[in-house]
């Protein structure tokens, strides 16, 4: 038993401690049930709900969500088309989102899940020093994905950029 300021006051029966706690015009609270004996504290149980919220608020708060993102392709594929969708993977990634990379098939081209599984690695591969593949590439009905995640602690270098000097007096690039 834990008095309203802290103090132990001992080990005592719960009528004897609520008749302890009602003198002081406060609540008798189990703080920890699982405990032998069981510990109670003397203190405004409202107060300590709102505190309990407070911290769960809190905690809340700085949790980072991590969303799963989808890219669809399909089997032919553009170059462009593949490299602008790489890049929004990227972005993902950067993020700390997943990625669900997801192959669409149609038709005849569902003869050939190979031409998908070779666009999966082939992204996977690419983009391997930044990401840990969750799950292999797998085909369900009329479509094949894996799930991509960021790598832990990873950090994308910045090329540096070659920006010429500017002229602080005319504002003009210096001839070379």
């Amino acid at each position: 038993m834990i008095d309203d300021n802290g103090e132990q006051l001992g080990i005592m029966p719960p009528p004897q401690a609520l008749v302890v706690a009602r003198s002081k015009g406060l609540d008798l609270v189990e703080i920890s049930p699982t405990a032998v004996p069981p510990v109670c504290r003397i203190m405004d149980f409202g107060k300590y709900q709102y505190e309990q919220q407070k911290r769960t608020r809190a905690a809340r708060k700085h949790q980072k969500i991590i969303e799963v993102k989808e890219i669809k392709f399909r089997p032919k594929v553009d170059e462009h088309d593949y490299q602008f969708k790489k890049k929004h993977i990227e972005r993902f990634l950067e993020d700390g989102d997943k990625v669900k990379a997801t192959i669409f098939f149609r038709g005849r081209e569902m003869a050939h899940p190979e031409i998908g599984r070779r666009i999966l690695e082939r992204l996977t591969g690419e983009l391997g020093e930044m990401v840990v593949v969750e799950t292999i590439p797998k085909k369900e009905g009329n479509q094949m994905h894996t799930i991509l995640a960021p790598k832990p602690g990873y950090k994308r270098v910045q090329p540096p950029s070659e920006a010429k000097p500017v002229d602080s007096t005319s504002g003009d690039v210096p001839s070379e």
